[in-house]
This record gives C-alpha cells, sequence and structure tokens, in this order.
C-alpha cells in the first residue's frame, strides 16, 4: 500500500520463499510491474526496499530476471529524480543504487549479491592482473557511493531524535538502512582487502587518488554507523560494527593501516535475531514434521512386516498339515500295495499264462491314454492359435493390407486346424472303437478261462486231453490276436508321431510369420507414433513463437502508454470504437481457433492465424485508447487508461497460459472480451453529441458555433477588461504590476484567438464555396458531416477554453485561484485552437492564401499563450520573492507548505515547457 508504513517483515519473507520455490523472481516483476509506480513515491520506495531484500536474499536466478526489467527500474528513478518530492528524490537515488548493485554483480558473478563472500572468492574475481584488480578497487568504490549516498539524504532528511525513529513515517524511510548497513560492512571489508593488495604491487604516488577517495569513504561510513547506533530503531534490529582508526606513519609517505580486525568478518557483523529465530522455528518445524513422517513410515512397515508374517506362518501350517496328509496317504497306499501283492501270489499257474495279455493291454491303454493328451494338447495349441490370431488382428487393424494378410492366415490356419482336429478326432475314434473291441474280447476270454477253469476244477478226470488241446489252441488264437492288435497300434502311434510332427512344423511356420507380422507393425506403429509426436512438438513450437511475438507487441503497446512522446498523439472516438470492433470480433476468431486445436493439436494453423490477428488489433486498440484519453475528459480519460491497461494485463496473462501445456486447457480469452467491450462503450460515450442532430440542420450548427466562439472571446476581453480596471482600484505596488501583466497577456490571447477564428471562417467559406458545386451550403455540410462535426467540436472547445481562463484570471486576481490553473488554461486554449486548426485545413488548398493567414494566426496564439504562462510565472516568483523576505512570523509548518507548493510551481513549470 501507499501507506507511510514499513515493509512488513513477513511479506518480504513470503515473496523471498517465492523466488525460492519457483526458482526466480518471475512472479514477482509479473506483479511489480502492474504496481502504480509512477503516481506514488511512497509505493515505489517500499517497492525499491522489497527488491532489495529479494536481491539480497532470494534465489540465484532472481539477479538476471531483474536485469531483465533494468531499464524499467531505470525509468522510474529518472521520473522520480524530475519531481521536487522527498520520497521522490529517496527513490530516485535507491533506483540508482539498485541499478549499481546488479550491474555490479552481473560483472562480477563469483561474488553474491548479499555479498558474502571469502577473502578467496575476492582473490579469484580480482585475479593476477593489476589492472583488474585497479578496475575492482573503482566499482567497489562506485558501489559504496551510492550506498551511502542514499544513507545521508535519508539521515539527512529525519531527525535523528528517538522519537523520530520509533514513529512508522519515520521506520518507513529507515527501514532500507538496515540492508543498505549489510552491504557497506561487506564493500569496507572488499575496499581494505584490494587496497592492500593495490599497495603491494603500486606506488603510492599511483594510489593517491585511491588513497583520498577512501579517506572520504572512511569518514563518511563512520559518521553514518554512528548516527545509526545512536538510534533506537537500530539497536533493536542490527548490532552496527565500529570501524577503526586512521593513523599515518612517517615512512617516506602517509601509509594507511587499517586494523579490520575491530571490525570482524563480513558474516558476523550483524544479528539479526528475528531472522534467525524464524529460521530456527521453521527448521524445527520442519524437523519435526519429518521425524513424525518417518515414525508413520516406520510404523507403516512394522505392520506390513508383522502381516507378512502372520501369512507365512499360515502358509507354513498349511504345508505341515499337508504333508502330514500326504503320509497318511502314502501308508494307505502302502498297505494297499501290499494287499494287492498278497492277492496277486495267490494266482495260479494258468493265471501267469495271460499277463503278458494284461501287460499289452495296459501298454494299448498308455498309448491311448498317450494319443488322448496329445489330442487335448492339440486342442491347446488351437486355443492358443486362435488366440494369437485375435490379438495379431486387434494389432494389425491399423493398416487395410495388412489386415487383409492377417484374415488370410487366420482363415488358413483355422482351416487347417479344423482339418487336424478332425483328423485327430477321426484317427483318436477309431483308436478308441479298436480299444474297446480289444477290451470287450480281453473281457469275454477272461471270463471264457473261468469257466474253463471251473470246468477244469470239477471235471479233471473227464477229457483231459482234449480240453488241454483246445487250450493251448485258444490260447495261440489268443496270441495271435493280441500280436495284430499290437501292430495295428504301433502303426496308429507313428501315423500319431507323424501327424504330430507335421502339426508341430505347421504351428512353428505360423508363429513365426506371425511373430514378423507383429514386428512390423510394431514398426511401422512406433514410426508413425514418433511422426505424430514429431508433428506436436512442431506445432507447439510454432505456437510458442507466435504468442512471444504477439506477447512483445502487447508489451510494446503497454510501454506507449507511458511514453513522454505519446502523449502529444491523439485519436478520434470514432477509430476507437472501430478497432475495439475489430478486436471483439478477432476475440472470436481466437476462440473458435483455441477449441480447433485442443480438439485436434496436430493442427495449429487457425490459432496462430487468430492469435496474430489479435495482438496486432488488442496492441491498436491499446495504442488508440491511450491517444483518445489525451483529448477526453479527465474522469474518462481515467477510465479509459485503466481499461487500456487491463486489457494488456489479460491479453498477457491469456498469452501466458497458452505458453505451457498444463494451463493450455484452462486459456480463456473472455476476460479480454469484457474489457474490450468497456473500451467500446467508453469511445461511443466520447462521440460528439452532434451525432444526433439532422444532418440539414449541421450547416446552421457550424455557423451557430462559430459565432457562439467570437461572443465568448468577446465577451472574454470585456470581462479581462473590467478585472483590470478593477484591479487597478483594489490593489498597488507590485501586485498591481503583476495583475496588469497577467491581464493584459490574457487580452492579447484572446485578440489572437479571436484573429484565428476569423481566419479558420473565410477559410471554410473558401473551402465550400470551392468543393460544393451545384450543392447548397447545407448540402455541402451534409455530404461532410464528419469534417462539419469536427469544426463543431473545435469551435466548442475554444469557446469553453476561453471561458476558463477568464474565471481562472479572475480568481488568480482576487487571490482565491492558483498561478498554476491559468497556467493550464492557457494550454488548453492552445490545445483547442490546434484541433480548430486541424479541423479547418483538412480540406483547404495547399497554396491557399486564407490557409497561409490561418497558420500565421495559429503561430500568433501559441506566441500569446507562452507569454501567458511566462508573465503568470514572473508574477508568482515576484510576489513569492516578496513574501519570503521575513520568515520571522511563519511557522515550521507553513514554511514546508511553501517550499511543497514552490516544487510544485516548478514541476508545472517543466512540464509547460515541455509541451511548448
Amino acid at each position: 500500500n501507499s501507506t507511510e508504513t514499513p515493509v512488513k517483515e513477513k511479506h518480504a519473507r513470503r515473496i523471498i520463499l517465492g523466488t525460492h520455490r519457483e526458482k526466480g523472481a518471475y512472479t514477482f516483476w509479473s506483479y511489480a510491474l502492474g504496481f502504480p509506480l509512477a503516481s506514488s513515491s511512497i509505493l515505489s520506495w517500499k517497492f525499491c526496499h522489497v527488491l532489495h531484500k529479494v536481491l539480497r536474499d532470494g534465489h540465484r536466478n532472481v539477479l538476471q530476471d531483474c536485469m531483465r526489467h533494468h531499464s524499467s527500474l531505470v525509468e522510474i528513478g529518472k521520473l522520480w529524480a524530475h519531481l521536487h518530492d522527498k520520497y521522490g528524490q529517496l527513490v530516485a537515488l535507491y533506483t540508482k543504487l539498485l541499478c549499481t548493485k546488479m550491474e555490479f554483480h552481473v560483472k562480477h558473478m563469483e561474488i553474491p549479491p548479499n555479498l558474502e563472500a571469502t577473502d578467496e572468492v575476492l582473490e579469484r574475481t580480482a585475479g593476477t592482473d593489476i589492472n583488474n584488480v585497479f578496475q575492482l578497487t573503482v566499482e567497489v568504490f562506485d558501489y559504496m557511493d551510492t550506498e551511502l549516498r542514499l544513507a545521508e539524504t535519508v539521515l539527512r532528511q529525519l531527525n535523528t531524535s528517538i522519537a523520530i525513529s520509533t514513529l512508522t513515517s519515520g521506520q518507513c524511510r529507515l527501514a532500507p538502512l538496515i540492508q543498505v548497513i549489510q552491504d557497506c560492512s561487506h564493500l569496507y571489508h572488499f575496499t581494505v582487502k584490494l587496497l592492500f593488495k593495490l599497495h603491494a604491487c603500486l606506488p603510492a604516488d599511483t594510489l593517491q587518488g585511491h588513497r583520498d577517495r577512501f579517506h572520504d569513504q572512511f569518514h563518511s561510513l563512520k559518521t553514518f554507523f554512528n548516527k545509526a547506533r545512536d538510534m533506537l530503531y537500530f539497536k533493536r534490529l542490527i548490532q552496527i560494527p565500529k570501524l577503526p582508526d586512521v593513523r599515518t606513519q612517517s615512512d617516506g609517505g602517509e601509509q594507511m593501516d587499517i586494523f579490520d580486525q575491530t571490525f570482524g568478518p563480513p558474516n558476523g557483523g550483524f544479528d539479526d535475531r528475528d531472522l534467525q529465530i524464524e529460521s530456527l522455528k521453521r527448521d524445527l518445524e520442519l524437523l519435526r514434521a519429518e521425524l513424525e513422517r518417518v515414525k508413520a513410515e516406520a510404523q507403516r512397515y512394522i505392520t506390513q512386516l508383522k502381516s507378512q508374517i502372520n501369512s507365512l506362518e499360515a502358509e507354513l501350517e498349511e504345508q505341515r498339515a499337508q504333508k502330514q496328509r500326504a503320509l497318511v496317504e502314502n501308508e494307505q497306499l502302502r498297505m494297499e500295495l501290499e494287499a494287492m501283492r498278497r492277492r496277486n501270489a495267490e494266482y495260479d499257474s494258468l493265471q501267469t499264462t495271460f499277463i503278458e495279455a494284461e501287460k499289452r493291454a495296459q501298454a494299448t491303454e498308455q498309448r491311448y491314454n498317450k494319443l488322448k493328451e496329445k489330442h487335448t494338447e492339440l486342442v491347446t495349441s488351437h486355443a492358443e492359435l486362435l488366440r494369437k490370431s485375435a490379438d495379431t488382428v486387434k494389432m494389425l487393424s491399423a493398416t487395410q493390407q495388412t489386415q487383409d494378410e492377417v484374415e488370410r492366415t487366420k482363415q488358413q490356419l483355422s482351416f487347417e486346424v479344423d482339418r487336424i482336429k478332425q483328423e485327430a478326432d477321426m484317427k483318436l475314434e477309431e483308436q478308441k472303437f479298436e480299444m474297446e473291441k480289444l477290451r470287450r474280447e480281453l473281457e469275454e476270454k477272461l471270463a471264457e478261462i473261468s469257466r474253463i477253469k471251473a470246468t477244469l476244477q470239477s471235471s479233471e478226470q473227464v477229457s483231459v486231453h482234449t480240453s488241454m488241446t483246445a487250450l493251448q489252441a485258444e490260447k495261440e488264437r489268443l496270441m495271435r490276436s493280441v500280436s495284430e492288435k499290437e501292430a495295428e497300434l504301433s502303426s496308429l502311434r507313428q501315423a500319431a508321431q507323424v501327424q504330430q510332427s507335421s502339426l508341430q512344423q505347421e504351428r512353428e511356420r505360423n508363429s513365426r510369420e506371425l511373430g514378423e507380422l507383429q514386428g512390423k507393425l510394431q514398426d511401422k506403429a512406433s514410426q508413425e507414433e514418433l511422426l505424430k509426436q514429431k508433428l506436436l512438438e512442431e506445432q507447439f513450437a510454432l505456437l510458442q513463437g507466435t504468442v512471444t511475438e504477439a506477447e512483445n507487441i502487447i508489451q510494446d503497446a503497454v510501454a506507449k502508454l507511458d511514453d513522454p512522446l505519446h502523449i502529444r498523439c491523439t485519436s478520434s472516438p470514432d477509430y476507437l470504437v472501430s478497432r475495439a470492433e475489430s478486436t471483439l470480433t478477432s476475440i472470436d476468431k481466437l476462440k473458435k481457433g483455441h477449441a480447433e486445436y485442443l480438439t485436434n493439436m496436430n493442427d495449429a494453423g487457425a490459432l496462430l492465424r487468430a492469435l496474430t490477428q489479435f495482438s496486432h488489433l488488442a496492441a491498436d486498440t491499446i495504442v488508440n485508447g491511450s491517444a483518445t484519453a489525451h483529448m477526453a475528459p479527465t474522469d474518462h480519460a481515467d477510465k479509459l487508461t485503466e481499461n487500456c491497461r487491463t486489457c494488456a494485463t489479460e491479453s498477457l496473462q491469456f498469452l501466458k497460459d497458452l505458453k505451457t501445456k498444463i494451463t493450455l486447457q484452462k486459456a480463456d480469452p473472455a476476460f479480454i472480451r469484457v474489457i474490450v467491450q468497456k473500451i467500446l462503450h467508453l469511445g461511443q460515450e466520447l462521440r460528439p453529441k452532434s451525432m444526433d442532430i439532422r444532418q440539414d440542420e449541421l450547416g446552421d450548427l457550424v455557423d451557430k458555433e462559430m459565432a457562439a466562439t467570437s461572443a465568448a472571446i468577446e465577451e472574454a476581453v470585456r470581462r479581462i477588461d473590467e478585472m483590470m480596471n478593477q484591479a487597478r482600484k483594489d490593489t498597488s505596488g507590485m501586485k498591481l504590476e503583476v495583475n496588469e501583466r497577467i491581464l493584459n497577456s490574457c487580452t492579447d490571447l484572446m485578440k489572437a484567438i479571436r484573429m484565428l477564428v476569423v481566419a479558420s471562417t473565410d477559410l471554410q467559406k473558401e473551402i465550400v464555396e470551392g468543393g460544393r458545386g451545384a450543392a447548397t451550403i447545407k448540402e455541402f455540410y451534409a455530404r461532410n458531416s464528419r469534417w462539419t462535426e469536427g469544426l463543431i467540436s473545435a469551435a466548442k472547445a475554444v469557446g469553453w477554453g476561453a471561458t476558463e481562463m477568464v474565471e481562472s484570471a479572475d480568481k488568480v486576481v482576487l487571490h482565491t485561484g492558483k498561478y498554476e490553473e491559468l497556467i493550464v488554461c492557457s494550454h488548453e486554449i492552445a490545445a483547442s485552437t490546434a484541433q480548430l486548426v486541424a479541423a479547418s485545413k483538412v480540406k483547404a488548398d495547399r497554396n491557399s492564401k486564407k490557409l497561409s493567414t490561418l497558420q500565421q494566426a495559429s503561430r500568433l496564439v501559441n506566441e500569446m499563450a507562452a507569454n501567458v504562462v511566462a508573465s503568470t510565472k514572473t508574477g508568482q516568483e515576484h510576489l513569492e520573492e516578496k513574501d519570503t523576505m521575513d520568515f520571522s512570523g511563519m511557522s515550521l509548518i507553513k514554511l514546508k507548505k511553501e517550499e511543497m507548493e514552490s516544487q510544485h510551481i516548478t514541476l508545472l513549470s517543466i512540464y509547460t515547457v515541455f509541451l511548448l
């Protein structure tokens, strides 16, 4: 804020922490550029204080960010250097100090902005070349000079009593001296080290200039430290070091023996207890938070480990139970095996005859099981091939040609798999049928053997020979049958192996083909992805380049708002309205282009075109808005200028959002549209009100306004004569002489304006007669309505200016007004007559004699206006010299008031000379 209070430490600390968080001062400067620094010297003083803190304690990138705004800081210093304001003088010195500080540290990057550099760093910076040491010493001297000049100016403006240093107004001025004291202590240390280095290499005569300059700086610094040490304000915040005495020796020249041991190291000269306590508190809080986080993390790990131990114990118990069950089952199986062995041992010799057949049946069953497993594997491989085929179809869907190949491959694979499956099913069915047939025959033979055994037991003695022969024949027949079945099974097994081998080869071939196709597809997909990513990056890079150019255009337009050379530029409300309407149209296109770019980021063409058009139109609107404000009333001018600045701020914010991919989505030009609509509305309000008049009445209105202007001028001359007569009656001496001189100059100005109005009227008649042809005068005025409206507006402005000047002159004579108001009125009349001349000569012939007469009258008006300013200033100075001869009866407050008024008058005089 602009109140006369010191900067709060917590606010500065928050800004410094912000620079470390974002690793720079971009945000700080983005807000600082929006502050009205040119209108408030106290606000500028506080800004310089905060900037000094940021440079000393901020992030190391702060210096580079501040150097980008070096010119802005210089402009602020130049502005306040011309204004006779106490804070303005301090701001000018402070900006010069900050610029010197930034330039020094940019040149010597090894020395940090807080100047906390060791002697080794200083030695490395100075180098071994004595010329570099000499130049570095000069730069340190200049650095120290700017610091001491600011400190001396602040202390000179303040009373060094305790009461002043404890007031907020005094603390507001004294607060930046804390950083000055810190800088000066380090600079003093650097100077001593460098002087010792120079004395070791150069003779004393060569360094006499350095010695004298150091002597002056030493005494100034010591005086500054002594004054600051006596102030209560500094005793609570900083420990001010004591400087050593300067002694001379008589060994052939004056040698300075500087005992900086009493001064102490540059890093330990200060005890900023509040900052240290706050820093320790923050560190303690961070350590506590870190400890709590570590404890929570350890507890979480302990809980996880306990849960893992419990789960492992449960798994161990389960495995133990499974092991116990397995042991029981093994024991049962062993018992069953023993029982089976006992039962098998009971078979007689007849049963051993069929063991071979049973073994062959078991072998046949095993082969059947193997064939069944192979069939299951084929089914599984078929399902796997189907899944791989489906995955391949999904991956190859990008291109139609690859998809067709995959479809053909899929159909072939499906056909082959179906054919193999059918063949395998047929073979398996046949084998199954054969196995069932063999099993039935085996069962029949076993049953027959059982019957034979029973028959043998019942009738052992009957037909033994015949039965044995039959049994032997049946045995041979069964053996032949088993051999035939084994041969068939062997052939079937070979056929199955051949089929399995062919299936394996086909599957491997299909796998290779699928792998090759998949590799090609992945290569193509990766290539397309790279191309797409490259396209996106190129489009975004084009967008960034366009955004940067747009920012430069907008910033250039904003710079013209504060450019003194732009003050003379004017524009019409009609042109401003047309520019604002075009800008609104470009904002719609910009919003549409932004939406299209978000939908398809491969093409930023629409957004780039809209962005280029918007930047130019927005800058044109801002510049013409400021130019229109120069001719507008005060309220409208302030609103229009403020809206132009807001339009620039919102535009730059929108462009900033377009710079990063994170904020690109939320970028919205809606706020810009609202501000441009406000500018459009103000432009419409500033249009001449004669637009509402019918065009057939414009001709009569021109004559009426010119006649009214002439009448106003005549009335002004009459009133000035009356004021002259009244002044001669009421005043005498110096005041009468001053009043007569001012009123005579006002009368001469009115006569010159009357001649100008007459010359303008004659030129208008010539223009109308030469350009209307067969049309009437009213028709000519109606056909050229814009030109006519300009004449009407200019004539009204001249008449109004004459009336206001008379009122101001009357107040000056009666000592109820200020001389500055009369000076301002003379400038306004000069501007109004210039507008009338411009409006009159738009359609005039360049070789017209009446045009030259009008131009001579215009120059005469400017001379008379300058005479009014000069006579007013001269009279004011004479009266002030007379009034200031005796100061015995004036109080301190009245003296300060008179001093401020004199400074204000000097400022207005400079402004007047600049306008003329």
